[in-house]
């Protein structure tokens, strides 16, 4: 066996797709007839869409619709496994399952990656791989992807029914799910203006940003507040549960807004909670160096001194 064809496989268990399975197809070549395509997920097995399935609408060209090299999603209207015609339908396609078939496919695909990984490390075929690995795991979990998540807290739970070669196959497993599944820390940020002219005013502001750090600590998020000029404040956090940590910094904005309004003063949000790269990061590094140089030899007065609590 070659060695392309060791590595070559369909992502699911069933050769070919049954009816009304939505698919996802790459465009191979166009005639006056319609389009063939590959099927992604089948290992690009050919299929073919009508001109007449390609859209409800009257159509001048062919390529008004599809084109060349792109994806697409279709619908299976016919399977002959013998011939092996396989007839699809682009204008079938409801418009609010395209992102489900988008979903399904892109999770295929990366267990596929995964799986790929493992036969070109171990020497093993994928095919076989696949019979005894993944392909169990989407009978009983409805998606391998879904499985190897868990493998990342309860792998003994998700493997125990696994019949693996050797041991070494199932460590190399979750060395590759670790390294490609683990969620990545990511940095967060949020920008506001804290300002408070009452009597209270420096230690309001300290309050509330004493507070709003708070809630960061009760969500297991550390946030860190940071003066960058009066009025001018900047929240961040380094977390590997994104959704989490934008909600958090959201938290800690509400809450530093309601101690403030205590003392009839403001917050105003420059930057709502985000995701910064690196060049964000060294851009405010940079500033805040900047600012400490040319305030080293000024006393500054309680409110420049803050810097988190």
């Amino acid at each position: 066996m070659s060695e392309a064809k060791k590595q070559s496989c369909r992502y699911y268990e069933q050769q070919h797709p049954e009816v009304d399975d939505l698919v996802m197809v790459k465009v191979k070549h166009i005639t006056d007839i319609g389009a063939y395509v590959s099927l992604l997920e089948y290992n690009n097995i050919e299929g073919l869409i009508l001109s007449s399935e390609l859209s409800r609408k009257r159509i001048r060209s062919i390529s008004q619709l599809i084109r060349l090299g792109r994806n697409e999603v279709c619908v299976v209207l016919r399977v002959d496994p013998e011939k092996g015609y396989i007839d699809l339908s682009k204008s079938k396609v409801a418009a609010e399952d395209i992102p489900k078939c988008e979903e399904k496919y892109n999770k295929s695909k990366a267990v596929s990656s995964i799986m790929r990984h493992l036969a070109e490390t171990t020497d093993q075929d994928l095919e076989e791989l696949n019979k005894l690995i993944s392909w169990p795991l989407y009978r009983k979990f409805g998606h391998a992807f879904d499985a190897f998540k868990m493998t990342l807290t309860n792998p003994d739970q998700v493997f125990q029914d696994i019949e693996f070669p050797d041991n070494n196959t199932k460590e190399q497993l979750l060395s590759i799910i670790q390294n490609r599944l683990k969620p990545q820390p990511v940095k967060l940020r949020a920008d506001i203006q804290v300002t408070c002219y009452s009597y209270e005013g420096i230690e309001a502001v300290k309050e509330a940003l004493s507070e709003g750090e708070k809630i960061g600590t009760e969500e297991e998020i550390d946030i860190k507040i940071t003066l960058v000029a009066p009025p001018l404040y900047v929240m961040a956090t380094t977390t590997s549960d994104k959704q989490k940590g934008l909600d958090t910094l959201q938290a800690s904005i509400d809450k530093i807004t309601e101690i403030i309004k205590k003392y009839d003063g403001e917050v105003t949000v420059k930057a709502p909670p985000r995701v910064v790269n690196e060049k964000d990061d060294h851009s405010l590094t940079v500033l805040l160096e900047n600012l400490r140089e040319q305030n080293k030899e000024v006393d500054g007065d309680e409110e420049e001194e803050y810097i988190g609590m």
